[in-house]
C-alpha cells in the first residue's frame, strides 16, 4: 500500500472509498486484491478498511459509528450528522434501536426520506447548533437529544436527553430546542423525554431502571442517594421510599484488559457488593438488583413484578420515610 493511501486511511478514521483510493494512485485490479486477499474488507460498498481494523472493533456503538462513518463517506450532498449517527460522535450514552440507520440532516427543504439505510431529514437548523466532532460536522448535544426523542420516543429520548444533561446541557437549553419546533412531527415526544428526565442519571442502564420504575407508578424517585457512617460513604444509583434499585452494569464485572471497568477480579467485586448491600440494610434500606438483561422482552415484566414484589416489602417492613437517614446523607451538588 502506498504512503498517500496510508495517509487518506489514517485521515478519514481507517476508511477510504473507491474514489479516493483511485485517486492515491491505487487502480481497480490493486483494490480488488487487497479485498479478495482478505487485507482489505468493504465496510460498505465502494467503502473499504483494513480487515484486521474491522475485526478489532467489537463493542455494538464502535461497530455501529463504523458503519455511520462509511456511509456519511459516500454521501455527496451537504450534510451535518444528527440523532444517533451525531449522538455516537459526541459519545453520548444512547439506546441504539434494533433497526439502526446512519442519520444525517440537511437544510432548507422540509421531510425525510431513506436511501441505502441513510436516513436523510430534510430539516433547518442553526449554525450556533453545529459543532465539530473527530473532523465531522455534527448536531449539538441539545439539538441531537430532542431529535432521538422525536425520532424514537421513550425510552429512547429520555436516556438521550439524561445523557445531554449529564454531559452538562441545561433544560432551558433542551426546551429552548423544542422551542423552534413548534409545527415539528412528533414534538410532544420530546417534551415528555424532557420532563421524565433527570440530572442525576449517570448511565444507560439507570435511565432504563428509571423507566421500568415510571412504568410501574413509582413517584418520588431520587438519583444517586449517598449516605455514610463516618467510616463507609455509599451511593446508589435509585432510591424511593427506603427501597434501592441498583443497575449492575455488565462492564463492571469486566477486566479493563478486555474493554470493561473491573480493576479487581470478579469474586473481589461480588465479595465487596454483598458487604456493601449487607451495609444499606443495617440502615432499614431494602434494595433490588437490576441487569442489562432484565430489561427487555419477557424479561422486563418479570423484571417488573419482582420489583413491585421487593419494593413492597420493603414497605411493609420499614415504612416509607428517611426522615431519621438525614445526618447520613451526603448532598452534592448536580447540574439543574
Amino acid at each position: 500500500m502506498n504512503p498517500r493511501t496510508q495517509a487518506i486511511m489514517a485521515a478519514n478514521h481507517g476508511l477510504i472509498t473507491r474514489r479516493q483510493a483511485l485517486s492515491s494512485g491505487l487502480d481497480l485490479d490493486t483494490l480488488y486484491r487487497l479485498v479478495e486477499s482478505g487485507t482489505w474488507t468493504a465496510v460498505r460498498r465502494g467503502v473499504y478498511a483494513e480487515r484486521t481494523y474491522v475485526e478489532s472493533i467489537t463493542l455494538p456503538t464502535d461497530r455501529r459509528r463504523l458503519l455511520d462513518r462509511a456511509a456519511c463517506a459516500a454521501i455527496t450532498v451537504p450534510f451535518v450528522r444528527s440523532h444517533e449517527t451525531a449522538a455516537l460522535e459526541l459519545e453520548m450514552g444512547i439506546l441504539l434501536p434494533v433497526k439502526a440507520q446512519t442519520h444525517v440532516t440537511r437544510q432548507p427543504v422540509v421531510g425525510t426520506h431513506n436511501k441505502w439505510g441513510v436516513k436523510h431529514h430534510l430539516a433547518p437548523y442553526s449554525e450556533d447548533q453545529v459543532v465539530q466532532v473527530n473532523g465531522f460536522n455534527v448536531l449539538g448535544l441539545a439539538r441531537t437529544a430532542i431529535d432521538i426523542a422525536r425520532e424514537h420516543g421513550r425510552p429512547y429520548g429520555v436516556v438521550a436527553v439524561d445523557s445531554a444533561r449529564r454531559m452538562g446541557v441545561s433544560v432551558d437549553e433542551l426546551w429552548e430546542v423544542l422551542e423552534h419546533m413548534k409545527h415539528w412531527p412528533n414534538r410532544r415526544l420530546a417534551r415528555e423525554a424532557i420532563e421524565l428526565s433527570y440530572a442525576g442519571a449517570e448511565s444507560v442502564g439507570e435511565s432504563l431502571t428509571r423507566d421500568v420504575l415510571e412504568e410501574l407508578g413509582l413517584t418520588g424517585i431520587e438519583t444517586q442517594f449517598e449516605i455514610t457512617d463516618g467510616v463507609r460513604t455509599a451511593r446508589f444509583d435509585l432510591r424511593v421510599g427506603r427501597h434501592i434499585f441498583e443497575f449492575d452494569g455488565r462492564s463492571k464485572y469486566v477486566a479493563t484488559a478486555d474493554g470493561g471497568l473491573a480493576l479487581r477480579s470478579v469474586d473481589d467485586i461480588l465479595a465487596e457488593e454483598k458487604t456493601r448491600q449487607d451495609w444499606a440494610h443495617g440502615f432499614h434500606l431494602g434494595m433490588s438488583r437490576v441487569g442489562w438483561a432484565d430489561l427487555f422482552g419477557r424479561q422486563r415484566d418479570y423484571l417488573k413484578n419482582r420489583l413491585d414484589r421487593e419494593y413492597r416489602a420493603t414497605c411493609r417492613a420499614f415504612g416509607t420515610d428517611i426522615s431519621d437517614l438525614e445526618r447520613f446523607r451526603v448532598r452534592r451538588s448536580r447540574a439543574a
